[in-house]
Formats: structure tokens, sequence, C-alpha cells
């Protein structure tokens, strides 16, 4: 593959994997310490990225589960914050102002901050209570912090009893990177195609469901608006029939992600929509790719991965044949604001 460091992308993925016990460890202190609550805060990407852990414990956990914006909650405050909540704050950075002042917030309430950065030198790094550093860089952190995050959610349920297979997890945790480099070494060609395909269309509906549809979220927002400065519409595939239908005509793109979980048939549905409403479908789908020694309970889980994976091979084709880097910024850290 073109531009892309194998080695370093191994080394940043098993880093995020060899957290599993120190999350766990540091969980199930403060489980025991009778902590009664979890927020998922972050700042832009970093928090669409903890989506998938947030979903995982409402729909699987009786453990209350809060992931308002970060700058929402410094502004409006929660009832539900304070001695006792466990605060997960990412951010690859460890610098960025608004989950810096959520970290100084709940702090002063009494909370447990649990950082997840990228470098320790940094105002999240040494601010945190409990701190977990893997370095990454922007084409390597989604799958580093959806990894954690799920790591964070599966303890708690680990030790409430309400999951069985965290151990089989982690297992397979630690066998995901070698399957995600083969992912992208056989998706790349593919990747091309659609890059050259779409590198001259000025907007795409972005979609999907479940554990897939923060990926679709964080694609469109933080991928081909913010690096590539292309519009796009992300919605996600239930909502998509209560308005967004109405855009679909030919010439159209719309871009469904596909994972593997219990809301796939939802993507389902929009995709036989769809077919004939738009000769511009594209389909991302995790189902389609083989991860050796994973088993199916642990590929539902990490759909969002295989996702940030396969798409990160997009990414890097588009910017070139655009001739638009990926760090390329007019406002984002270049401007107050």
């Amino acid at each position: 593959m073109r531009d892309f460091d194998e080695a370093r992308f191994l080394r940043i993925q098993s880093g995020a994997a060899a957290l599993a016990g120190p999350i766990d460890a540091a969980i199930g202190g403060l489980l025991d310490r009778g902590a009664k609550n979890v927020f998922f805060l972050g700042t832009g990407g970093a928090a669409i990225l903890m989506q998938p852990a947030v979903q995982l414990l409402q729909a699987q956990s009786t453990f209350p589960v809060f992931a308002p914006h970060a700058a929402e909650l410094v502004a409006g405050g929660s009832r539900h914050l304070g001695k006792g909540s466990i605060v997960v704050i990412p951010s690859l950075s460890g610098t960025t102002k608004e989950s810096v002042a959520a970290m100084e917030y709940c702090r002063a309430r009494g909370a447990t901050v649990i950082t997840l950065v990228g470098h320790a030198d940094s105002p999240l790094g040494q601010g945190g209570d409990h701190v977990f550093v893997n370095f990454a860089e922007d084409d390597t952190s989604s799958e580093s912090f959806y990894l954690q995050s799920l790591f964070v959610a599966l303890s708690i349920m680990r030790r409430r009893g309400e999951f069985a297979g965290h151990d089989a997890f982690v297992a397979d945790a630690k066998r995901l990177p070698e399957a995600l480099l083969e992912v992208k070494r056989r998706f790349d060609a593919d990747a091309e195609a659609f890059a050259e395909a779409i590198k001259d269309t000025p907007w795409h509906i972005v979609t999907g469901a479940g554990a897939a549809w923060p990926q679709a979220f964080y694609y469109g927002m933080c991928i081909l608006e913010e690096m590539q400065w292309i519009r796009t519409r992300p919605v996600h595939a239930s909502d998509f029939f209560h308005g967004t239908l109405e855009l679909l005509e030919p010439g159209v793109s719309l871009i469904l992600l596909k994972g593997e979980d219990a809301c796939r048939p939802l993507a389902d549905r929009l995709e036989a929509f769809a077919r004939d409403k738009t000769d511009r479908l594209t389909i991302f789908d995790t189902a389609a790719q083989d991860l050796p020694g994973i088993s199916t309970d642990t590929r539902a889980l990490i759909s969002p991965i295989v996702l940030a994976t396969m798409l990160e091979r997009v990414s890097d084709h588009l910017a070139r044949k655009r001739n638009h880097p990926l760090t390329t910024r007019r406002y984002y850290r270049r401007v107050a604001y």
C-alpha cells in the first residue's frame, strides 16, 4: 500500500489492545468503590468514536450511561454528575480545549476522570485520575479509540455480571491488528476505485445503523467535510425515511455502511429502497471482510473498527486524487473560534 506504514499501524493497534487489562483493573477499582454512573465525554470526532460503547451499555447494561456534548455539559450541567461518576474523555492530542474544560469541570464536582490520549505530556495526559496513553496519528486513531472505549464498556458489564465474553473479546482484540492490516491490503484496490469515482462529487448522503452509524457520522463530518471540504448529509438509516429519502434520485451519491450487529436489518431496508432510486449507491459491508480467528460475537462489536480501517484507504486515495492533503485546513486550529 502506497504511503502506508504497516509496522506503525500494527504497533498502534496492538498498543490499544494491550490496554484491556489496565482499563479493566481501573474500572474494577472504581466499581468496588461505589461508582454510580459513567459519562463518555469528548469533542468532535473523538466523542463520536465513543458512541458504539455508549450504545452497547444503553442496550445491554442497567448501569447508567450519559454522553452529552462536553461543551454543553460545562455550560448546562447535569444533576447526574458528581462523586461516584466515572468520566471517560478521549483526545488524541490531549489538548482539545473543550475536553480540557470538561475534565476540570468534572473533577471539580468530585467525578473520577479517565483520559484516553495519544500524548502523556498534555493537559489531559497530566490531568486525568487514570490516564491511558496510546500514541496514534489521525489515520490510525479511530480504531484505537473505538477499541479502548469498548474495553471500558465491557469491563463495566463484566464486573456487573452482564457480559460473560470479556476474556474472549480481549483475546480477539489481540488478534485484531493483523486481521485489520489484511483487510487494508485486500481492500486497497477497491478503495482506490471508489476514490476515483467520487473525486469530483460535490456532496454525499452518508448513512448506517447500529454501531455502524457513528462511523458514518464520523466519516462524513470529520473526513469528507473537515479534511476534504466535501459537503455531506450524515443521517441515521432510520431517520433516512423521515425526510432524506426525498433527496434520492439518479446521480445522488448515497454511501451506506453496514455492520453485523442486531441493527443490520435497518441498513438492509435502506439498501432495498435505494437500489432503484439512485445509480450511485455504494455499500461498505464488514460482513464481506475476512477476519481470521475473530468470533461472530466479536465481529458484531467491532464493525465500526473494520469500517474505519477500510475507509482510511479511501481517504488516502481521495486526498491524493483531489490534490488535497488530509492535513489541510482553513479554520480548524488555524483561527480563534
